[in-house]
C-alpha cells in the first residue's frame, strides 16, 4: 500500500460528511471538499451527494501529486503527511511554504545549504534542499521539521481566528484534530 493510500481513509473520516455551518467562509463541503473544487472538478451533483472516490480522486490531484507531496513522501513520509493534512486545511501552498520557510531557518545561515525561495511551490529545489537537509542534520531532523511546522500551523491558526471573530467557533478543533491529535 502506498502512503497516499494509507492516508486518504483516516482523512476522509476526519473531514466527515456533508456540513454548511454558516460561520465557514468555504461554504458547503463534503469530505473537506469545497463545492467550488467540486466543480472544478466536473462533479455537478448537490454535494451532500459527492461520491466518496471522487473526494479521493480529488485529494489525489490537488492535495497529493500536484503540490509534490509524493516527491516529498519519497525522503520523508512523515513530513509528506504533515503538509498534506495542512494542505487540506490551508491550501497546500500555505503548507509548502511552510517546508521552505523552516528549511531556509534551519541552514546555518546558508552553511549547509543555500536558501529556497519561499513560493509555495515544491519543486526539483525544494526536494533537493530537503534531502540535504535531512542527510546534514542529525537524527531528529525529521522529529524537528514537524515541530516547526506544526508551529506555524498553530500561529495560521491563531493570525485567522484573531482576524475572522466567527473563525473562533473552529480555533479549537483545529489544534485538537490536527496538530494534537
Amino acid at each position: 500500500m502506498n502512503i497516499f493510500d494509507r492516508l486518504i481513509d483516516p482523512l476522509l473520516e476526519r473531514e466527515g460528511g456533508y456540513v454548511d455551518h454558516p460561520a465557514d467562509p468555504g461554504g458547503a463541503t463534503n469530505y473537506g471538499i469545497t463545492e467550488r473544487v467540486a466543480r472544478r472538478h466536473g462533479y455537478r451533483g448537490h454535494m451532500r451527494d459527492l461520491p466518496r472516490a471522487v473526494a479521493k480522486h480529488i485529494y489525489a490531484v490537488d492535495y497529493w501529486d500536484g503540490p509534490g507531496f509524493a516527491a516529498v513522501a519519497e525522503h520523508s513520509e512523515a513530513i509528506a503527511e504533515e503538509l498534506f493534512d495542512t494542505g487540506v486545511n490551508m491550501g497546500v501552498g500555505v503548507a509548502s511554504a511552510f517546508l521552505q520557510r523552516a528549511l531556509n531557518g534551519f541552514n546555518q545561515q546558508k552553511r549547509l545549504y543555500a536558501d529556497i525561495r519561499e513560493d509555495g511551490n515544491i519543486g526539483p529545489r525544494t526536494i533537493e534542499t530537503l534531502k540535504l537537509y535531512l542527510s546534514k542534520r542529525d537524527h531528529r531532523a525529521e522529529k524537528v521539521m514537524l515541530a516547526a511546522l506544526n508551529g506555524f500551523q498553530v500561529e495560521r491558526y491563531f493570525v485567522i481566528a484573531e482576524g475572522r471573530s466567527s473563525s473562533e467557533d473552529f480555533l479549537y478543533g483545529w489544534i485538537a484534530g490536527r496538530v494534537a491529535a
